[in-house]
């Protein structure tokens, strides 16, 4: 399945340096359906861990996360993998260390992934 994605990736992006080299611009026939797949790939990976954990323990992570993790997933993924790698490692060392620090088996998740997520995306824009 990987070794599949990587070709198809690989194909559209051959494709599009083609056509730029021959026509001198992109049309949208060739360009949108990256960003129709790319981008909910992102949200749906991040989304899609969330929702295992939660399916696991419910308890331990709320609905509510799962769904913030659609759209902070898109988020990094458009900053690139190492943004959204950074974003979805970040936030449960952070959840973690609050906990911790207020001595309590459970807090918030919400907070660490949008702390984890602007920290992530603010590293690649500065």
């Amino acid at each position: 399945m990987r070794i599949a994605a990587i070709g198809v990736v690989a194909a559209w992006l051959a494709v599009l340096s083609c056509y730029d080299l021959w026509q001198r611009r992109l049309p949208n026939v060739l360009t949108l359906p990256g960003a129709a797949v790319i981008l909910p790939a992102a949200a749906g990976a991040l989304a899609g861990a969330y929702l295992l954990v939660h399916l696991a323990s419910p308890a331990g992570m709320g609905a509510g996360d799962v769904k913030l993790a659609i759209g902070l997933g898109g988020l990094a993924g458009c900053f690139g993998a190492g943004v959204w790698l950074l974003a979805a490692l970040g936030a449960p060392l952070l959840t973690v260390v609050w906990a911790a620090l207020q001595g309590r088996a459970a807090v918030p998740h919400g907070p660490s992934m949008c702390a984890a997520t602007a920290v992530a995306v603010a590293l690649a824009l500065f």
